[in-house]
């Protein structure tokens, strides 16, 4: 490999790891389709060399929001430990399929879930537009729903969810988890991006190896693009603490939609 592709996987990877510090997806769903569509990869091969920028740059990104607001570590376990198993048995199914119908369904998927972004950030809108006409919900009659406790246990349950679709697109636990406790269990976003990413890092390193295994991992792109992801990971999630909630959440699904765009074009 040549020095000027090193250099440009450098600058892709610190890119690529500030976007995903501030969205907290790891920057796996800017990598993947920016592998397919610019290297000629595989969706196989593509999920396996953006796991090896993802795992390095989750873990950074797990430990900056730590620092910001402490993670539930017994909650983060958990889901965790739900994940590692199923995230093993979705790597497997993805490497026995087309390339291009695993591509097509990481694009269907990745669609929506920004829908579903693009519906939360319009709800969180239209709440404070009321809030501020004086129509909205007084807290008293709020706290009569109140939002159930994310438990470790449903945290596990969770877990085996995330981790099988984050084995099958290689990126993506993080992504469905994000909004679930969010809208279910009504965890502010950044405590959600930092409960997600923690719990699939063991779950990422069980895909890394079996997408290595497998040969689909190219690690001469993917150990610069993690040398320049983890240097700007933490700019990213300092960023992230600073942003509103809508404006963080409506980054996410431009981003969602952006990586469908392009994959429909590779297509």
């Amino acid at each position: 490999m040549s020095l000027l592709v090193i250099a440009a996987c450098l600058a892709a990877g610190s890119l690529i790891g500030f976007m995903g510090g501030v969205l907290g997806i790891g920057g796996g769903l800017i990598a993947i389709p920016a592998l397919v569509l610019l290297m000629g990869m595989s969706q196989q091969l593509a999920q396996g060399t953006a796991l090896i920028m993802v795992l390095p740059a989750i873990t950074m990104a797990v430990r900056k929001y730590n620092q910001q607001t402490r993670i539930d570590k017994r909650v983060a376990a958990a889901g965790a430990a739900g994940a590692v198993v199923f995230t093993w048995v979705g790597a497997r199914l993805a490497l026995g399929i087309d390339s291009s119908l695993l591509r097509r369904s990481f694009a269907v998927f990745l669609f929506f879930i920004a829908l579903f972004y693009v519906w939360q950030t319009w709800r969180a809108g239209r709440l404070a537009a009321r809030r501020a006409a004086g129509q909205a919900p007084t807290s008293a009659q709020a706290d009569k729903r109140p939002a159930p406790a994310f438990t470790p246990r449903r945290a596990s349950v969770l877990g085996m969810l995330c981790g099988t679709l984050g084995g099958f697109f290689g990126v993506g636990g993080a992504v469905l988890a994000v909004p679930i406790i969010t809208t279910l269990f009504r965890l502010p976003q950044t405590v959600a991006q930092a409960l997600a990413l923690s719990m699939v890092i063991p779950g990422s390193t069980i895909a890394l190896i079996t997408y290595g295994w497998a040969g689909q991992a190219d690690w001469m792109v993917g150990v610069p693009l993690a040398i320049g992801s983890l240097l700007f990971v933490p700019v990213g999630v300092r960023l992230a603490y600073k942003l509103p909630e809508r404006k963080l959440r409506a980054c996410f699904a431009l981003m969602l939609f952006a990586t469908v765009a392009l994959l429909a074009f590779e297509s």
